[in-house]
């Protein structure tokens, strides 16, 4: 017992000093399996689609929201004991940016995870967290990690198929409900930041997936492949998307997705398809697709 304790001891005193220069909130056990599975990401069978790898290795972790809210000031927080449909992307993200790297170092995958997770890669107070989804697309594909994939042109189906209908974003959720988040209701100057990366999205118009197309066939979808990771579009007034998860193709030939589940309580692939999915939730419209970029 001694004996375990001491490499537990050292791993942790080796873990720690690993750590980056910045604020971190995480328990030992947080470190300890981001560098696991890093070391069965370098060693996994090649080709394996890398994505669906690590969003793979999270299935089963419980569901739990709010993890990123846990200080009183902003901190990059790391918990890969629970996860919500955000937590989820991000993490997977940063695990495969850090193995395309060629590292197993705890110490990168927090510099990766504070990359994905702020306005292009830089921790500095809640308002630049990317917290709406449009804001993370804009920050990452800034930073040449991801792309948002719109379809080709095809006049005789409906222009960019199937992605062919459209939002014009209009994200005022946070500071029109500025009491509903802690680090908000007193602070002035975060909630100015925030109207401010609002106003940064809104106005675009931004393209999806119809859910009334989500059930035809791979060659009908081509456009999206495994492991993109699918923003759900929602009418939910001030919100450009209510839920993310990874694409699966599955054994019928339908799109599926993998996914941290309010519902489920845990990190699932769902059974049933994406559009019998998305038929079970009103206000969800259809998918935007984002790809992570190769060789980054």
């Amino acid at each position: 017992m001694r004996q375990l304790l001491n490499i537990i001891s050292f791993i942790s005193m080796l873990l720690a000093a690993q750590r980056p220069a910045l604020a971190l909130t995480y328990q030992t056990a947080d470190s300890i399996k981001v560098v696991s599975l890093l070391t069965k990401g370098k060693q996994r069978p090649a080709g394996e689609n890398l994505v669906l790898f690590y969003a793979n290795q999270l299935k089963g972790l419980p569901y739990v929201g709010k993890t990123l809210e846990v200080n009183p000031k902003e901190e990059l927080a790391i918990n890969l004991r629970e996860l919500d449909c955000t937590t989820l992307v991000e993490n997977v993200v940063a695990l495969v940016l850090t193995t395309r790297q060629g590292s197993t170092r705890f110490a990168d995958f927090c510099t990766n995870l504070e990359r994905v997770r702020y306005r292009d890669g830089r921790l500095d107070g809640y308002a630049s967290r990317n917290h709406y989804f449009s804001e993370w697309i804009a920050s990452n594909s800034r930073q040449g990690f991801v792309s948002e994939i719109t379809g080709k042109k095809d006049d005789s189906r409906g222009a960019y198929y199937p992605f062919i209908d459209s939002q014009k974003l209009a994200c005022t959720y946070m500071s029109s409900h500025p009491n509903r988040y802690p680090m908000l209701k007193n602070d002035a100057e975060a909630l100015r930041l925030i109207k401010a990366n609002e106003q940064s999205v809104n106005g675009q118009t931004v393209h999806y997936v119809p859910r009334r197309l989500l059930s035809r066939s791979r060659h009908q979808l081509a456009a999206i492949e495994d492991g993109d990771i699918l923003a759900i579009v929602t009418k939910k007034e001030g919100l450009d998307v209510s839920h993310l998860g990874f694409a699966v193709w599955g054994r019928d030939g339908k799109l599926h997705l993998l996914n941290a589940s309010q519902i489920n309580k845990k990190v699932v692939l769902e059974p049933m398809t994406l559009a019998e999915y998305m038929q079970k939730h009103p206000t969800q419209l259809g998918v935007r697709v984002v790809r992570l970029k190769t060789g980054k």
